[in-house]
């Protein structure tokens, strides 16, 4: 089994569910494809040796080898906007057959029109805006440019968080199973005890996240040369927001110590959460906003720097120089992905259906026996258990039934379907849920 630390990001593939879940739902044809798989791919515990095999992804379903059809409540967030939205899949076969591929020195009107759109969307005023391949590289340019428009090379992040997989995120990040026997990592990166267990460091009195605001306040005070702190303004894994007044006051603090503040919005950006951004319901705007996954509408690997206009201090030097830097494809899906947003008001829709959704979800399993805690921010949910065997037991009960979502932190049953999805069909996963959780 595991050791609970590796969980906070995922569910892990080395448990006996697993084992038993390929032995006992996998076709021999299926299970043969595995294998290859973990033949040809380099193993690690997030991924391969993989679940199963794909062949088709359509709205909010998965189409599997052997014809099953699952709800996918998990998509690696990218899939607001759903799989294959004709509008998307439209404006890239149009972009293809025009314009292919953007040499970095050029421009196109797809980049210069999406980052238009992203910088009147984001909050704050005037911004500016750089595009990279994936959310990991735009963090990596989160941190150059922190480093350029501060002069210092510190930053604060959180324990247990996580803002991608390379080196120098990983650094800032705090999972166990990302930086474990990783050897040295950026030098400055300062950690702070996680929002989502601020009681657990800093007393159950209600007052914890007030605590936690002043440690930060503390750190950047006693460290004094920290370039910015970095953090999700929510905890994506476990569906935890911090209080209303938490990021107001880290806010405060930044711009007495001279830090900037980015937000890593790369899974909870782009109307999840019922508002475009989820910074724009705590009451604080950072310096930066780092996006992804689901900008390139659940197609195209996309992601967005977006900083305060004042922060474009860098001309002198490469913060990004990626090949597909200005993806003209890209771009289009992400155009696309926008125009789907506001004109099928899915927003909207994540707030309305979301605050009904939850209080369904609420009644349905709040009170099964092994059930801590419902939460819910729009249309993205969780269900938190008192045992991590239990959640996996849970979760493969549910893929039997064709409800696929992940586990984060090890127990929390994390319900992220496409915002595109009906009111009966949130009602179906709900119901094969509640029947798992009712099976022990």
């Amino acid at each position: 089994m595991p050791d609970d630390a590796d969980r906070s990001e995922g569910d892990i593939n080395l448990t006996p569910g697993r084992a038993a879940w390929l032995r006992e739902q996998i076709g021999a044809a299926t299970r043969a494809l595995l294998a290859q798989d973990e033949a040809l791919f380099l193993r690690q515990a997030l991924s391969t040796p993989c679940l199963d095999l794909v062949e088709r992804a359509e709205g909010i379903w998965l189409i599997d080898a052997d014809g099953r059809r699952i709800m996918d409540f998990h998509g690696n967030s990218v899939h607001q906007v759903g799989y294959g939205h004709p509008r998307v899949v439209a404006a890239i076969t149009q972009q293809m057959a025009t314009l292919p591929f953007s040499p970095r020195r050029y421009t196109n009107r797809a980049a210069i029109d999406l980052a238009s759109r992203l910088g009147e969307l984001a909050p704050g005023g005037p911004q500016k805006v750089l595009f990279a391949p994936g959310g990991t590289a735009a963090i990596g340019m989160a941190l150059k440019l922190a480093r350029a428009a501060t002069g210092r090379h510190k930053t604060v992040s959180m324990w247990d968080s996580f803002h991608g997989a390379s080196l120098d995120a990983i650094s800032i990040g705090g999972e166990a199973i990302f930086r474990r026997a990783a050897g040295p990592l950026l030098p400055g990166t300062e950690h702070v005890p996680p929002a989502a267990l601020a009681a657990r460091f800093f007393g159950t009195d209600g007052r914890a996240h007030e605590r936690l605001a002043d440690y930060i306040d503390y750190v950047l005070a006693v460290q004094g040369d920290v370039g910015a702190v970095i953090a999700e303004p929510m905890r994506w894994t476990t569906v935890e927001p911090p209080p209303a007044d938490f990021w107001p006051r880290v806010r405060a603090s930044c711009d007495r110590h001279g830090a900037l503040l980015i937000f890593d919005e790369i899974p909870s950006g782009l109307g999840r959460t019922g508002t475009m951004f989820y910074c724009q319901q705590t009451g604080a705007d950072p310096d930066m906003l780092v996006l992804g996954k689901g900008l390139g509408g659940g197609i195209f690997p996309l992601a967005a720097l977006i900083a305060r206009a004042g922060l474009d201090v860098a001309a002198d030097r490469a913060l990004g120089h990626y090949t597909h830097e200005k993806s003209s494809v890209g771009c289009a899906a992400g155009l696309a992905t926008l125009d789907v947003l506001r004109d099928e008001a899915l927003v909207a829709k994540a707030a309305t259906l979301g605050a009904t959704a939850l209080a369904r979800l609420r009644a349905l399993v709040g009170d099964l026996q092994g059930v801590r805690a419902v939460r819910g921010v729009g249309l993205y949910f969780g269900v938190e258990l008192d045992d991590a065997a239990r959640a996996d037991a849970v979760m493969y009960r549910c893929l039997a039934r064709g409800l696929s979502f992940k586990i984060g932190g090890g127990t929390v049953l994390t319900l992220c379907p496409p915002l595109t999805i009906t009111e009966a069909q949130l009602d179906e996963a709900f119901a094969i849920v509640a029947e798992a959780l009712r099976a022990g």
